[in-house]
């Protein structure tokens, strides 16, 4: 197959660089509260203003995610939800939408997919790369050659705890852009935002890296404008996950455009 070795990821956050605002990036569960409601709340997410779309494959032991992503992924695995369902989640949303498809996953279920068929697949979806928060570089040799192979990003993590070899590393390895966490500790809503958010931003831009967009914390329009008067992306989860739990997908699209109104640079 020929590949494209544009990112898809790094076009959609250009984008909205080009258009004065920071990126706005979406996240929400595969399989939550099912496969096709997923999807749904993914359009209304695209068509709401996120230029980018996280998707989360559901993991009985999630160490990052806070109370209200742990229910809403315990509540899929319980329907059944199984990874290869993760594909058709990433095709419907691209089928409709110009956002760009990232799907965010711990490295067990690649692995035992095989990592070569993951990336095959998601690249037949539509989708633009994987975000991997327990994976570092220097153990992603596989992945970074079934990425380069089906032109896929990479984007792995950075905190406030990254040394500056590690900071350097992870940005040379991450491609579309670097995550990065903006607290330590699991995710959810918190009425402030981290400061230790800027100065992460600020380490992995010294260590060469182009775009950076900030998550962990993030659930109002004033967050979203703190965050991307500094950050080339904000990243918001729980509270879309919320949304979609109490008021289905429309709800999510309300949300997401009450959001985007944050985005905006001065």
């Amino acid at each position: 197959m020929s590949v494209s070795t544009a990112s898809k990821s790094a076009a959609a956050i250009d984008r909205a660089r080009a258009d004065g605002r920071a990126a706005l990036v979406g996240y929400l569960p595969a399989g939550f509260p099912s496969v096709q409601e997923t999807i749904a709340a993914g359009i209304e997410l695209a068509r709401g203003g996120a230029d980018l779309i996280e998707i989360g494959i559901p993991y009985s032991d999630p160490v990052m995610d806070g109370s209200v992503i742990q229910a809403a992924t315990s509540q899929a695995l319980e329907g059944g939800f199984r990874v290869q369902e993760v594909f058709d989640v990433v095709a419907g949303i691209t089928a409709e939408t110009d956002a760009a498809v990232l799907v965010m996953t711990y490295w067990n279920p690649v692995m035992r997919m095989g990592v070569e068929e993951f990336a095959r697949r998601l690249a037949e979806a539509g989708g633009a790369g994987l975000i991997t928060p327990d994976l570092i570089p220097d153990e992603a040799g596989e992945w970074i050659e079934a990425s380069d192979t089906y032109g896929l990003d990479r984007v792995f993590l950075v905190a406030p705890s990254s040394t500056a070899d590690r900071m350097k590393a992870t940005v040379e390895a991450s491609r579309g852009f670097v995550y990065a966490v903006s607290i330590m500790g699991v995710t959810g809503t918190r009425n402030q935002v981290s400061d230790a958010a800027e100065g992460v931003v600020r380490a992995a831009r010294a260590a060469g890296a182009e775009r950076v967009c900030v998550g962990l914390g993030v659930s109002t329009a004033g967050h979203v404008r703190e965050i991307g008067s500094y950050a080339d992306g904000v990243i918001v989860g729980t509270a879309l996950v919320a949304a979609l739990r109490d008021g289905g997908p429309a709800a999510v699209g309300e949300l997401t455009r009450e959001l985007s109104t944050g985005t905006r640079k001065n």
